[in-house]
C-alpha cells in the first residue's frame, strides 16, 4: 500500500497541534478520501516552551502515524522542516502543513489525485490571502525580485504547501545546506509541475511566529541563495557611477574653461560626492557581507538540526546529513 508522508514543523502551538493532526486523521479513516493509503504525520517541534511537546506526547502514544522530532532550541522554521522532511518514508510528500492549519489540510486529496496521474510537484497557490495589504504588497515585491534575478522560476505565491514525488524528494534533501530555501530548492529541481490556487486563511488560534525581522532574513534567504545577481548589480552599478564621475570631472573643467561662472563651487560638490559614494560602498559591502555569511556557515560544517529527541521513529533511520540526532 503506497504511503503519504505529512511534515508539520511547530513552535509553541499548543492551541493547533490537536486540530492539525484530527484533520489529517480525518483525510485517511476508513470513510475518508485518502483511506487507500497509508500515512505518516512527521511533527518537528523548535523547543516549545509552552504545552506543545506534551501534547505531541500524547498524540504519538495514542497514534502510531505521528512521528515527532524534538529540537534541542529554535532553529528556525525552514531548517526545522528541511531536517524533517528528511525522515520522510512516504511515496508522496507533503513538504509543509502548517499546525494552524493556514494551508487547508482538506487540499491534500486534491493534491494526490494530480499525483496519482503523474505530476510530480503539485503546488499550493496562496491566490487570495486573508492578510494585511502591507504585508501583500511585500510579498509581491519579493517574488518579482526573486524571479527577476534567479534563473528559474519561482512561482508568485507559492510556498513550501506542495505535494511531490518520491524523487523529488531525493532531489531536495540531498541539498546540504545550512539555511535551505525549500521553495526554491523545489522550483531548482523540475519535473512536472502544476499549480492549485487556494485561500490563505487567517490564523485563528495562537500568535504567529513570523515577525517583520524573520519575514525579511527568510526573504534575504531566497535571493542570496539561488542567484549572485546582486554582486552583478553592484559590479555594473560600480562601472556606471565611475564612468559618470568621468563625464563629471570632464564638464566641470570645461566649465571652468569656458564659462568660469558657471562651474559648480568645489567644496560642496566634494561633500556631496563623498557621502553618495560613501553610501555606495556601504552597499555593496553588505551585499558581500551576505554572501561572505552564507560562505562561513556552510564551510563550517556544523549540524543544521540538533535533535533532543525522536518519538515513533526507527533509530536505525537517519538524515543522510546536516543535524545531530539526540536520544
Amino acid at each position: 500500500m503506497a504511503r503519504i508522508s505529512i511534515v508539520s514543523p511547530c513552535f509553541n502551538e499548543e492551541d493547533n497541534v490537536e486540530a492539525c493532526h484530527a484533520a489529517v486523521a480525518e483525510l485517511f479513516q476508513p470513510n475518508g478520501p485518502l483511506a487507500r493509503y497509508e500515512h505518516e504525520h512527521i511533527f518537528s517541534d523548535n523547543a516549545s516552551q509552552d504545552g506543545t511537546v506534551e501534547i505531541l506526547r500524547r498524540l504519538a502514544a495514542t497514534d502510531a502515524n505521528v512521528k515527532v522530532i524534538l529540537n534541542s532550541r529554535n532553529f528556525g522554521p525552514f531548517r526545522s522542516n528541511f531536517n524533517a522532511l528528511r525522515y520522510a518514508t512516504g511515496d508522496a510528500i507533503l513538504v509543509f502543513l502548517p499546525v494552524d492549519l493556514q494551508d487547508p489540510p482538506e487540499m491534500i486529496p486534491e493534491m494526490v489525485r494530480h499525483w496519482e496521474s503523474g505530476i510530480e510537484v503539485i503546488a499550493g497557490e496562496r491566490a487570495n490571502r486573508q492578510e494585511t495589504w502591507a504585508l501583500r504588497t511585500c510579498r509581491g515585491i519579493f517574488y518579482r525580485v526573486v524571479n527577476t534575478l534567479s534563473e528559474f522560476d519561482i512561482p508568485e505565491n507559492v510556498g513550501e504547501f506542495q505535494l511531490i514525488d518520491r524523487k523529488v524528494w531525493e532531489v531536495v534533501v540531498s541539498h546540504d545546506d545550512q539555511y535551505p530555501y525549500i521553495r526554491g530548492i523545489i522550483a531548482s529541481a523540475g519535473f512536472r509541475r502544476l499549480i492549485l490556487p487556494y485561500t490563505w486563511r487567517a490564523r485563528e488560534r495562537g500568535i504567529s511566529k513570523n515577525n517583520a525581522l524573520r519575514l525579511i532574513d527568510q526573504a534575504m534567504n531566497g535571493i542570496f541563495s539561488f542567484t549572485n545577481a546582486p554582486m552583478r548589480f553592484s559590479s555594473f552599478l560600480g562601472f556606471g557611477i565611475a564612468l559618470l564621475s568621468v563625464v563629471y570631472a570632464i564638464v566641470t573643467v570645461l566649465l571652468g574653461l569656458i564659462i568660469p561662472g558657471v562651474a559648480p563651487r568645489g567644496t560642496l560638490t566634494i561633500i556631496v560626492a563623498l557621502f553618495f559614494f560613501s553610501g555606495v560602498q556601504l552597499l555593496f559591502i553588505g551585499l558581500l557581507g551576505e554572501y561572505i555569511t552564507a560562505i562561513h556557515a556552510q564551510v563550517r560544517r556544523g549540524p543544521m538540526v540538533v535533535e533532543r529527541e525522536r518519538i515513533n521513529i526507527d533509530t536505525a533511520q537517519r538524515p543522510s546529513s546536516g543535524s545531530s540526532p539526540g536520544s
